[in-house]
């Protein structure tokens, strides 16, 4: 009696594929389930909330003159040592009901070397600064406080050097409350120097 073909098996391979496919449902859920439920060790840094708003009022005005932009021990120091560009701006904001005037101006020297040496003069009392908007005449906003008289903050970021003075409106006075408003315009900065 002749033999008769039987069809081959397929049940082995097609149980192992499924219980394979199982095996990696399993280890992707597993997976899964881990990363929901892991809490981290540290905490998740938040930037922090800002206390201020501010609003553009004038620049930014770019230059290359450093020294025809500054005064005093500041603009003999920029003769010899030139910088590659000044960005100034000037922004309004508010604190109560109190109107304040920030101006921050971005120098970007040649080397952080450099930027460091102007950060350490521009921080020592009756060495001048870098001017204002309103200082030099760029700006015109009327009654625009006298910022150098104001509040004073500084910060280098590699070779570029920000500047900020902050004044109040009217005769205003709370140093503390302008050292914030100084403080956080600082992180205007990047959006000028740019």
């Amino acid at each position: 009696m002749p033999r008769v073909a039987s069809a081959p098996k397929r049940g082995g391979s097609a149980a192992l594929l499924k219980g394979a496919g199982l095996v990696a449902v399993a280890v992707v859920a597993g997976l899964i389930w881990w990363l929901v439920r892991h809490e981290p060790d540290e905490p998740v840094a938040q930037a922090p909330a800002k206390e201020f708003s501010f609003v553009a009022a004038a620049g930014p005005v770019v230059s290359t003159d450093c020294a025809a932009k500054s005064s005093d021990a500041v603009k003999k120091w920029f003769g010899g040592h030139p910088c590659q560009k000044l960005s100034r701006s000037l922004y309004a904001t508010s604190a109560g009901n109190a109107r304040a005037l920030v101006s921050v101006a971005v120098v970007t020297m040649p080397s952080e070397a450099d930027a460091q040496e102007l950060k350490k003069l521009v921080d020592t009392d009756g060495t001048g600064n870098v001017s204002d908007l309103v200082r030099d005449g760029s700006a015109k906003l009327p009654d625009a406080p006298t910022l150098a008289s104001g509040e004073y903050t500084s910060r280098v970021t590699g070779s570029q050097v920000a500047i900020v003075l902050a004044g109040f409106y009217g005769d205003h006075n709370d140093p503390p409350t302008l050292g914030r408003v100084a403080a956080e315009a600082l992180d205007l900065a990047p959006q000028v120097g740019k």
